[in-house]
């Protein structure tokens, strides 16, 4: 396959395999993150085989065909708004400087993110004009959880590209 037939082939397809996932993440409310959690792993799986872009793109594309075609629409954005993007950032954050500063940025990244979905839900969806006393705890439970995220995506992309990109006979493009 030459190189430009795969930066387009290898993107669509995992855009494909995502709205899959997402569809299956919205009929299943029990399995919703962690379908959706596996749903970004074909985000990072077009990072390494074809670069940034095929992993914008896939983002990009299965987050616009997600919102259209998924009637329940709390998969969707989930990964539009959390999981989705993370891939293509956490490999853009880990590409840079001492492992505390890519941590304090993924942290930042991911309150950043959990305030604009709170500011969101409070104002556009129920309509709350003041924030609960415990606000504090779900960002740093919410912290803690991501982190362990983090660590744990980390392993499944360690695994993807020495187990299966490697078996495949293409390494780490």
């Amino acid at each position: 396959m030459s190189k430009g037939t795969r930066a387009i082939t290898i993107p669509a397809i995992f855009s494909a395999m995502t709205v899959v996932f997402l569809y299956f993440a919205s009929i299943w409310p029990t399995g919703l993150v962690g379908l959706v959690a596996l749903a970004s792993m074909f985000t990072a799986a077009a990072v390494i085989e074809t670069g940034l872009s095929g992993g914008l793109s896939v983002y990009i594309v299965s987050s616009a065909l997600g919102m259209l075609l998924i009637p329940n629409k709390s998969a969707p954005l989930l990964y539009v708004l959390f999981l989705g993007y993370y891939p293509v950032l956490k490999s853009i954050i880990e590409r840079r400087g001492p492992l505390l500063l890519q941590w304090a940025l993924k942290l930042v990244v991911f309150n950043v993110s959990l305030t604009a979905v709170w500011f969101l839900a409070r104002e556009v969806i129920f309509g709350f004009t003041q924030d609960p006393p415990g606000l504090i705890f779900i960002y740093i439970g919410g912290s803690v959880v991501f982190c362990m995220f983090d660590y744990g995506f980390s392993k499944v992309i360690w695994l993807y590209i020495n187990r299966i990109s490697k078996a495949a006979g293409r390494g780490s493009n």
